[in-house]
């Protein structure tokens, strides 16, 4: 069998022409659409991964942000119901010490009232005492009492000692009018020597004496010479023991005033101890007003004692000296 070298060469070549152009025109357009396809799948799949890897991200976002939104709400919660209660417990505070304040106020002002009125009784009380014993002293009072205040009087100047006598005795000396006696009644010559014979003896000089009769003394007598004078009566009792009863009435307030406090102090005390059922507390409430009382009752009597004892001294000081301006001759 004879070989045709040429059919063989042609068919040869035609095989890789045939080769070549369906590479170039087939297989090539087909390789390229397929990894063009494959470029195409793959660049969805990575959008869709990164579509993917971002939605899980804002999902964990959103997740984070809710449970931080409701961190947030449970903390605005919790804070509002804490200014809340700690504002309502302001406010009861603030009503509760009104209240007390109020109370306070309210008590102090009947207090004081209470406190007017009683100085104002006691005062009232105070003048028609004094304005009855004047009157009924200016009733009773006749020859006789005179009398007796005259030798009372005569019995004072006699005991006259010390600084006092002494000072009489150089006013006297000193005088350049006669010596005046003042009585409510007219005094009867023997009365008039008697204390003429007093002031000789008991002072050493003799005095032109003057008397005059005055209605407005009580059971008194009185010795003007050169602008001071010597007084003895009843009268005297009278103004020394309503001084006393003054000056009791002013300091009142002042005791009172510094009690009070260490009242309060015990009373906040007593209110500041833990009450273990509610019925002590009314007791303690009951017995507040009785613990008042009984400083009230003791001032009361430290009052009366205060009273009886500056009452005695101006018993006792029935003679006195004053130096009152010097009347006209």
């Amino acid at each position: 069998m004879l070989i045709d070298w040429f059919t063989v060469i042609a068919q040869v070549l035609n095989f890789l022409i045939l080769v070549w152009l369906l590479k170039r025109f087939l297989y090539k357009p087909i390789l390229n659409a397929i990894d063009e396809r494959e470029k195409r799948v793959a660049a969805e799949l990575a959008d869709a991964d990164a579509k993917e890897a971002e939605a899980q991200k804002e999902k964990e976002e959103f997740k984070q942000k809710n449970e931080e939104f409701d961190q947030q709400r449970a903390a605005l919660l919790s804070r509002a119901k804490d200014e809340a209660k700690s504002e309502r417990q302001r406010l009861l505070e603030e009503a509760r010490k009104e209240a007390s304040d109020l109370r306070a106020k309210q008590q102090e002002a009947l207090r004081n009232d209470k406190q007017n009125l009683n100085r104002a009784i006691s005062r009232r009380a105070q003048q028609e005492v004094f304005a009855i014993a004047r009157k009924a002293l200016q009733d009773l009072a006749g020859t006789d009492l005179e009398e007796r205040t005259v030798d009372m009087f005569a019995k004072k100047l006699r005991e006259l000692e010390g600084k006092e006598k002494e000072q009489l005795v150089s006013v006297l000396a000193l005088a350049s009018s006669p010596v005046l006696v003042r009585t409510a009644f007219d005094l009867p010559q023997a009365q008039r020597e008697l204390i003429k014979k007093t002031i000789k003896e008991t002072l050493g000089i003799e005095v032109q004496v003057c008397f005059e009769t005055v209605p407005d003394l009580v059971s008194g007598i009185e010795l003007t010479a050169n602008g001071q004078k010597v007084a003895w009566s009843i009268a005297g009792y009278l103004s020394s023991l309503e001084e006393g009863i003054d000056e009791l009435l002013q300091e009142q307030p002042r005791s009172e005033a510094r009690t009070e406090p260490v009242l309060k102090q015990g009373e906040t005390e007593s209110k500041s101890e833990p009450k273990a059922t509610a019925r002590p507390e009314s007791t303690s409430d009951v017995s507040e007003p009785e613990q008042k009382a009984e400083p009230e009752q003791e001032s009361e009597s430290e009052q009366e004692s205060e009273s009886e004892q500056e009452s005695e001294p101006g018993q006792k000081a029935e003679t006195k000296i004053v130096n009152p301006a010097p009347e006209p001759e």
